[in-house]
């Protein structure tokens, strides 16, 4: 949740393709598909620092280790919200095409091109392994809305 130091420490990254780091893949797609409507989940959500994501959007469904994102020039609008600040949901502006590199939990390199709601979540769960949240994107009323929303929540903490 908000407020926890994890969410806003960037991450270290993967060294060992190892029988932890496969533990830990699994632990974050238990979590992705445990529920419906969740896109992403990002090792920090689960308080471990390491560069690792899944995801579920766009159709495809997988795992990022180590991801690098180059994002395209066109923009996309559109409400984004986050496990890590639940029931909030604000319009956040994002690359509408982006490439994510990175390995899979083998060390393999995995290239995933995405559009539209796939390039948002991939984004979204990158910028959470540089301790970023989408509500820093977020500008003028939207942001001010955001804020104030958040410290108005039942799980707002005092550092949050």
């Amino acid at each position: 949740m908000l407020g926890d130091a994890v969410l806003r420490t960037p991450c270290d990254p993967v060294t060992a393709f190892d029988a932890e780091l496969r533990g830990l893949v699994a632990d974050l797609m238990d979590t992705l598909l445990g529920a419906d409507g969740r896109a992403g989940v990002a090792a920090p959500q689960i308080g471990v620092a390491a560069r690792v994501f899944v995801f579920s959007a766009g159709g495809q469904i997988g795992h990022m280790v180590n991801p690098t994102v180059v994002v395209g020039e066109e923009r996309q609008g559109g409400d984004e919200g986050c496990l890590s600040l639940p029931g909030l949901y604000f319009p956040t502006p994002r690359a509408q095409t982006c490439t994510a590199h990175g390995f899979d939990q083998h060390g393999e390199p995995v290239v995933v091109e995405g559009t539209g709601f796939l390039a948002r979540a991939l984004q979204h769960e990158a910028d959470h392994l540089d301790g970023r949240l989408y509500i820093d994107l977020l500008k003028g009323d939207a942001r001010r809305q955001a804020l104030r929303a958040v410290r108005a929540a039942p799980w707002a903490t005092s550092g949050g």
